[in-house]
């Protein structure tokens, strides 16, 4: 049998690696682990363009990093979020909206999702105009397009607002005529901004809680036929291993609460100050010192 013969270097390089599988040190987990138990790395799905979820992630990122967490974020609309998600791309994202607008992503994923509970129970898809408008619920829009230059602004088009705008609202209340156009929440903002500095009349794809109700003097259509469902609850959801990487972490998630009141203050100052996205980790910092009581019960 052929021997082997190792050389003095190689002998050290061999017993190193020995005594680091013994005794786990140095390896992956330890060393991108906290000592609550949880993984350190969190990566969190934004969906683009929608405040809410964008305010309670740089909340949590405020939060998690000065516990010692290395918070990432991935912005993308919601089908890719939801797809990352059940593919642990993802950790985690805190703008799902049950049990109607992403409901049909987390029947397609079932498994590969975990919901970690609602942090906002005040929620609602609308469809506004401004307040002055002619029109006062969906089945007058139909008759009086024409005032709004028969156009309805929408948002992204892998929406859930979107889908069911598409699939529900324009077909039950007949609004087939109008010129539905979808791009992106910024835009659909712009929109709205222009109308309303020239006031003309608008109507957009909009949801409640949304900062935009404080910046402008809107109303919401009613739906007296339900097209955009009930009222919805915010929910985090997470990959399926969410709760076996961050452990202590899904319980402070589960416990999360975010009232429209305070979301409303988080929004405004984030997305009404004139600031760049690069500042909202300070904005939101200043935030959480003069919300200090409300912030420390996330992790309490």
């Amino acid at each position: 049998m052929k021997k082997h013969f190792l050389t003095g270097t190689a002998i050290t390089a061999a017993a190193l690696l020995a005594l680091t599988a013994c005794s786990g040190l140095g390896s992956a987990d330890d060393a991108s682990g906290l000592d609550n138990g949880d993984k350190s790395d969190l990566t969190v799905a934004v969906f683009n363009g929608w405040p809410e979820g964008e305010a309670a992630s740089y909340l949590w990122k405020h939060v998690l990093e000065e516990k010692g967490y290395d918070v990432e974020f991935e912005y993308a609309d919601a089908g890719p979020v939801f797809t990352g998600l059940s593919t642990a791309d993802y950790d985690i994202a805190f703008d799902g909206w049950l049990p109607t607008t992403h409901q049909t992503y987390m029947e397609q994923y079932g498994d590969s999702l975990v919901d970690l509970g609602a942090w906002n129970d005040e929620a609602s898809l609308t469809i506004a105009v401004n307040a002055d408008a002619p029109v006062d619920s969906l089945e007058d829009l139909a008759a009086n397009a024409d005032l709004f230059g028969n156009q309805l602004i929408g948002i992204e088009p892998g929406a859930g607002l979107t889908e069911q705008t598409q699939n529900a609202v324009i077909p039950g209340y007949g609004l087939e005529g109008m010129d539905y156009i979808t791009s992106s929440t910024p835009a659909m903002l712009a929109e709205l901004t222009a109308a309303m500095d020239a006031g003309d009349n608008v109507a957009v794809t909009l949801w409640r809680p949304h900062w935009a109700y404080d910046e402008f003097d809107l109303k919401d259509l009613a739906d007296p036929k339900g097209a955009l469902g009930t009222a919805e609850s915010i929910h985090s959801i997470g990959s399926a291993d969410f709760e076996t990487d961050f452990p202590t972490l899904a319980g402070w998630v589960k416990d999360f609460s975010l009232d429209s009141e305070h979301l409303y203050s988080l929004e405004n100052v984030m997305f009404n100050s004139g600031a760049d996205s690069d500042d909202y980790d300070e904005i939101v910092a200043t935030w959480a010192d003069e919300n200090k009581d409300y912030v420390d019960t996330l992790t309490s």
